[in-house]
């Protein structure tokens, strides 16, 4: 999954959210100097990635992809089915995404301090161009997208998969939906233990 669903399947607690969130920007097990609840969320966060890339639906999601984005397409199921997630917001939150969203940026911007630097770097483009918000839509798709591509060491042509994610929309869609129901139930069960 990519940040959104990372967000919200960390339940309210701000710090869990937060290791959540930059837990990809952190590597091995060197992360003790964090406060105890961004740990959980980096924890929680290396489960979640662990239960979806085994999942059968999700797999299925990828295979979709893999003959034109072969080892990208993981990424980019993530990077949609965090579009599906925010389309259907209202089906998984009494919360407005807009609500949900600031509470976050604002959470980042109250705890600057305890970000690794790879985050700290990266917020105020999140921020700014409203990253969680852009999900709703699949131009806002097509530019996260993009931006993926940019950051990558090798050519990666990822920004051309929106044309699947409009042919195929109906089921990766139906995948998404019956994956994350999963998927919150696994990550509720989680959350319980940490």
């Amino acid at each position: 999954m990519n940040f959104l669903a990372h967000i919200y399947l960390s339940g309210d607690n701000d710090l869990l959210k937060i290791g959540n969130f930059m837990a990809d920007g952190i590597h091995g097990k060197n992360f003790d100097a964090f406060p105890l609840d961004i740990q959980k969320g980096i924890i929680l966060h290396r489960e979640i990635d662990t239960f979806t890339d085994a999942h059968p639906i999700f797999r299925q999601s990828t295979k979709r992809l893999h003959a034109n984005y072969h080892h990208y397409s993981g990424i980019i199921v993530d990077i949609f089915y965090d579009h599906f997630l925010a389309k259907n917001w209202s089906k998984y939150s009494d919360e407005t995404l807009a609500d949900f969203t600031e509470r976050f940026y604002q959470s980042l911007r109250d705890n600057y301090d305890l970000l690794n630097e790879k985050t700290q770097k990266m917020v105020p483009y999140l921020i700014q161009q409203n990253w969680l918000m852009s999900y709703q839509t699949i131009e806002g798709i097509a530019v996260i997208l993009e931006k993926m591509d940019n950051r990558m060491k090798r050519d990666s042509i990822m920004r051309l998969s929106v044309s699947e994610l409009r042919t195929f929309y109906a089921e990766f869609e139906q995948e998404f939906t019956t994956f994350f129901a999963t998927l919150i139930v696994h990550s509720n069960l989680k959350l319980q233990t940490l």
